[in-house]
């Protein structure tokens, strides 16, 4: 069954946060995942979230979104983050049953 990593961004430092878009893409391939969403429009259509970057990624399972998450590359991306965000929120959460 898919999972789906979830993070809403709030970019404070662009240039620096140039370099962990630059490591992340690898680290989500080599766990078998894939990007839906990479920032682009958004708009709220109820509540009171006011998300600022969304990034959506596909993995064949939860296992493995953990592994992305868990990786030496994607710990690199994330080294290369620190200080480039307001706040960085990413949840990971089970794809639905197919039918």
């Amino acid at each position: 069954m898919p999972a789906y990593v979830i993070a809403d961004v709030k970019v404070s430092d662009p240039e620096r946060y140039k370099e962990y878009m630059a490591l992340s893409p690898a680290a989500i391939e080599a766990a078998g995942g894939r990007f839906l969403v990479r920032g682009g429009a958004h708009e709220v259509l109820e509540g009171n979230w006011q998300p600022s970057r969304l990034v959506m990624a596909e993995f064949p399972d939860m296992a493995a979104a953990r592994a992305f998450y868990d990786s030496a590359q994607y710990r690199a991306a994330r080294a290369k983050r620190a200080g480039a965000t307001e706040y960085f929120h990413m949840v990971v959460v089970q794809g639905a049953e197919p039918k």
